[in-house]
């Protein structure tokens, strides 16, 4: 009989300080069968677009994704425990999970900060991935004007399938993640990315861009 897809508890969970109060946390091969819940993922969810309204035009973000709130069926049974698990251990409560597919090489998101959460001082947002290995790049925001290769990027996570991270503190306040693009031949399958957020209600609440923020439309997260 296969092993069930679980938690695994004995994993060692590795903190990665980025200072002034940001910091990611990273455990390889947190989440057991994680191949097996992607598949799953991948047939039973539905999986939706969403667009993004960029200068003057409308432009389909290269990604789809879902969402799970309480009180719905859960996805998959080894989302549960996950969840209880992240919620024990950082002290937080989650409304649900976003669930989001990059498909292939071609789908990716750029840097950016999670500010739709508005308060960015003290944040907890766990990345779970599942599927395909794919860059999973961090840089401070003083590089957010960067051209060159990697685009300021200092870190390179490259979550493999099961592996947990979790950016907290002032990771939104003062640094960018992205997923970066790899072109249709860069990947070797479907990625997931399970993601849960939380933010206290602390310090000034972001207000947005210019009028040439992107905006979103459609499920974000």
């Amino acid at each position: 009989m296969a092993e069930a897809a679980s938690v695994d508890r004995d994993v060692e969970i590795e903190r990665l300080d980025l200072g002034s109060g940001a910091w990611v946390d990273v455990g390889r091969g947190w989440l057991r069968q994680a191949d097996a819940v992607c598949q799953h993922l991948l047939t039973e969810v539905r999986w939706q677009g969403s667009q993004l309204f960029r200068y003057d035009h409308v432009v389909e973000e290269r990604r789809v994704g879902s969402w799970w709130s309480r009180g719905n069926p859960l996805p998959h049974p080894a989302l549960a425990e996950a969840t209880r698990v992240l919620q024990h251990r950082y002290r937080v409560e989650f409304a649900g999970f976003a669930m989001l597919q990059y498909r292939d090489g071609t789908d990716g998101q750029a840097f950016h900060r999670d500010t739709d959460m508005r308060y960015l001082d003290d944040t907890i947002i766990a990345v779970l991935s599942l599927g395909a290995t794919r860059p999973w790049c961090l840089r401070p925001r003083s590089a957010r004007h960067s051209l060159g290769p990697g685009r300021g990027a200092t870190h390179d996570l490259r979550p493999a399938s099961g592996d947990l991270l979790v950016m907290g503190g002032r990771c939104q306040a003062e640094w960018e993640h992205s997923v970066p693009y790899l072109g249709a031949a860069g990947a070797a399958g479907p990625r997931v990315s399970i993601q849960w957020r939380f933010a206290r209600p602390q310090g000034r609440p972001f207000q947005g861009g210019s009028y040439r923020a992107p905006l979103h439309y459609g499920r974000h997260r």
